[in-house]
Order: structure tokens, then sequence, then C-alpha cells
């Protein structure tokens, strides 16, 4: 199951009809409050979250998830062309950090990559 995290509503569910017509199990919210009192992190092979939400932040639940769930592979994108967060993120553990607008080819190739090769980052 691959758990999508993303305040924008139109990008949570094309990720998630991405990810079924790719035969995933996906679960999505909105929040990262809700992925974490969702219970469901304990039964994900992935996570996909976007940085910038309001509330928790998108890195702050990549370090929540890596204390909890370290071999959990999350991938992060984010809207904001950001080189700093992106490496901080990769840093912290992030398998993949993609920059908005994801192709899909490339969002399922970075899947693929978390599943496969969780210790190589791109």
């Amino acid at each position: 199951m691959v758990l999508v995290v993303d305040d924008d509503t139109h990008v949570r569910e094309a990720i998630e009809g991405l990810l079924k017509s790719a035969r995933f199990g996906a679960a999505s919210f909105s929040s990262a409050e809700d992925v974490l009192e969702s219970g469901l992190l304990a039964k994900a092979s992935c996570v996909i979250s976007d940085v910038r939400m309001p509330g928790m932040h998108g890195v702050e639940l990549l370090q929540r998830i890596k204390r909890d769930f370290p071999a959990l592979p999350v991938i992060m994108i984010s809207g904001r062309r950001d080189e700093q967060v992106r490496q901080s993120a990769l840093a912290q553990g992030a398998v993949v950090f993609l920059f908005k607008p994801v192709e899909p080819d490339d969002l399922l190739h970075a899947i693929h990559l978390a599943l496969n090769d969780p210790e190589k980052k791109i």
C-alpha cells in the first residue's frame, strides 16, 4: 500500500488514481497529522508526501516516519523549487525528491525505485 499525503485535493486524487491504475493499493490524506493518526503507516510500503502543507510540514512528517518506521521509504514532492529543502529531505532519509508537476512515469519510476532499491536516492 502506498500512502499519499498532500493538502491539494487535485494532486492527491491524481496520484491516488495513478497508483490504482498501476495496481498499487493506495490511501490518501490531506495532512501529515491525518496520516499519522490513521494507523496505516505500519502497513504501508511507501509514502509520498508534499513538502508544504498547513500544520505539520512534510519534512517534519519525514522525520517522524524515519524515527518510527526507519525502513519505510518516503518520496517527497514539492511545488517550490528549493534545492536547500530538497537536499535536507534527502539527507534526512527521503529516497526520492521530485518537483511538481510530476510526470506520471517519473512518479511510478520513483515508487519502483523506493520499493526495490531504497538506498539509492534521486
